[in-house]
């Protein structure tokens, strides 16, 4: 189980940190991961699933 969210699929992505003196390093930009629990076909079922996705389905009133 990786660093992605289980309904959108996002996932880490990478880019660079870049200091005063404009040295690079590398750098990982994580989701937020949040566990939750939904209906997958009629079942409560444990996701960890990004902040995004929760709030779309709180809007839709499945959480």
């Amino acid at each position: 189980m990786g660093r992605a969210c289980d309904l959108c699929g996002k996932k880490t992505q990478f880019g660079h940190n870049v200091s005063h003196a404009h040295n690079v390093t590398n750098r990982r930009f994580l989701p937020s991961l949040q566990p939750a629990r939904i209906l997958v076909k009629g079942k409560p079922t444990r996701v960890r699933i990004c902040t995004r996705c929760k709030r779309s389905l709180a809007t839709r009133a499945a959480l």
